[in-house]
């Protein structure tokens, strides 16, 4: 119905909104014979169910009366000094004041859309990035400049001065990034902050899947490497990706007068994230819990990444690349360049395979020969029966 019909009429900026292209795709993997590669989900072998079914039942029986009660803005003191000190051991130095416990950290990206900000404000964005990320701080109505990225990443050289004029700041995902999976190295880790440093622009950096590395050697993170050199670094993090999605509980870190300021906005927002879920998490992992459960995690994922590499080698045409991670969920993929992945993505969905078309990700001009693979949630017979259909459609196109 259009909204001139309506009795009633939306704001502007609630007209302006679009549905996910993830989530309208997920619609059609709903049915059973779909061979789904298109949602970003974490693997539901990984859920440590028992622990946290014990941890729930701890909280409720010692703490039951504090744990059903409203609680402070910044979260529950414990897990926020959790987090603290988990930064203090990969060498970043963070207070318990720098850090706020959220819902997830869409609502992160939400939150700092509204403390950065204001309708035409400029926003530096990797070409391409996360599509969760470009939604929520479309928002509010930026100008998005795009830095170009290669097989390592965003080129830290390419944030010139006229790029990075005016910008209020530079969202990155440094690690396996979504949708590309690629890593930045260290070389250029440290260049981009420097670089931003010098510059006065400061770094959101979301890393969902740093803690999903299965190859490769651990590289610092943006916040550690930024408070060497003066750079502003917000830094988000999620329990999704190594706990459990449903949970809805990440975190923020950042220099205190930004906490200040998002504390504010997130009180007009929800008042506080979940009691009772953020002490079941720190009751979770207290004592040491994700070091001895990470690793059966991160093996299921570097299998699963696996039998989709070898598959794409076997069936995917010579004129296709791809990346290959060594972490997280994706696989990223450059079609023959005649090649458009919204249309091969119809075709894909008559032969019941879906992923997700790469132009979406493009704050600007988008690469329409692309297309995103996640490995995660899927078979091995189901991974190589999907694989080889696209590689079909592929040739055939």
């Amino acid at each position: 119905m259009d909204s001139y019909t309506l009795p009633y009429t939306f704001s502007q900026r609630a007209q302006q909104l679009t549905s996910s292209t993830i989530r309208e795709i997920l619609k059609v993997t709903e049915r059973p014979e779909v061979i789904s590669f298109a949602g970003g989900l974490p693997a539901p072998g990984g859920f440590p169910v028992e622990e946290i079914n014990a941890a729930f039942d701890r909280v409720l029986q010692q703490n039951g009366k504090a744990a059903l009660q409203y609680g402070p803005t910044e979260g529950y003191t414990p897990l926020r000094q959790w987090v603290a000190d988990d930064f203090k051991r990969r060498g970043a130095d963070v207070s318990l004041d720098e850090v706020l416990i959220v819902s997830g950290s869409q609502q992160a990206l939400d939150m700092l859309g509204k403390l950065f900000i204001d309708e035409g404000s400029k926003v530096l964005v990797e070409a391409p990035s996360y599509l969760g990320a470009l939604q929520s701080f479309s928002l509010f109505g930026p100008e998005y400049a795009s830095i170009p990225t290669d097989g390592g990443g965003l080129i830290p050289e390419q944030i010139t001065d006229t790029l990075a004029a005016g910008a209020r700041f530079l969202y990155a995902l440094p690690n396996f990034q979504n949708p590309t999976g690629v890593s930045l190295n260290l070389a250029r880790r440290q260049a981009l902050v420097e670089r931003c440093a010098a510059l006065h622009l400061p770094i959101i950096e979301d890393d969902p899947y740093g803690e999903l590395r299965y190859a490769g050697e651990p590289l610092p993170g943006l916040l550690a490497l930024g408070r060497k050199v003066g750079a502003t670094v917000v830094r988000l993090g999620t329990f999704s990706k190594v706990l459990a999605p449903g949970l809805r509980l990440g975190y923020i870190v950042a220099p205190r007068p930004i906490i200040s300021k998002l504390v504010q906005i997130k009180q007009a927002t929800d008042l506080h994230t979940a009691t009772v879920s953020q002490m079941a998490v720190y009751e979770t992992i207290k004592d040491g819990f994700l070091d001895r459960h990470l690793p059966t995690v991160r093996e299921l994922y570097k299998r699963q990444c696996g039998y989709m590499l070898d598959a794409m080698e076997e069936h995917f045409p010579d004129t296709a690349s791809w990346t290959r991670p060594e972490g997280g969920m994706f696989i990223w993929v450059d079609l023959p360049e005649h090649l458009d992945g919204s249309r091969l993505l119809d075709r894909a969905i008559e032969r019941n395979v879906a992923f997700v078309p790469g132009a979406p990700f493009y704050a600007g001009m988008p690469k329409a020969n692309t297309l995103r693979l996640s490995f995660v949630t899927v078979s091995e017979q189901r991974i190589r029966e999907g694989i080889a259909t696209l590689g079909e459609l592929i040739r055939e196109s």
